[in-house]
C-alpha cells in the first residue's frame, strides 16, 4: 500500500491533485460535480482522478455510472489513512 500511495500522490504529475481529493473524501463523501467546484478544478479533471483512485481501490461510489455517484474512501484506504497522511505531510500540502 505504502508504494501505491506513494506513486498515486508523490510520484506522478496529478498526484497533488489526488491528494487533494483523497483529503476532501475522508472530510466530505460527495459527487464529482461537488468535489470540482469545492476544489476549484475542472469538472473532467476531476472525473479522469476519480477514475485513477477507482481503479486504484482508493475510493469508491455509490450509485455508480449516475451523475450523482457519491464517492467516498474505499474501507482499504480508511484502513491505512495515517500511511496518506506521511505521505501528504512529506509531499508537501499546498
Amino acid at each position: 500500500m505504502k508504494n501505491l500511495l506513494w506513486y498515486l500522490v508523490a510520484g506522478t504529475k496529478g498526484g497533488e491533485t489526488r491528494a487533494r481529493i483523497i483529503d476532501f473524501l475522508r472530510k466530505k463523501p460527495s459527487n464529482a460535480n461537488k468535489i470540482a467546484e469545492i476544489l476549484k478544478l475542472d469538472y473532467k479533471t476531476i472525473r479522469h482522478h476519480i477514475e485513477v483512485l477507482e481503479k486504484n481501490n482508493i475510493i469508491t461510489a455509490i450509485n455508480k455510472g449516475n451523475y450523482g455517484a457519491v464517492y467516498f474512501l474505499s474501507e482499504f484506504m480508511q484502513a491505512n489513512i495515517k500511511l496518506f497522511d506521511e505521505i501528504w505531510a512529506q509531499f508537501g500540502k499546498k
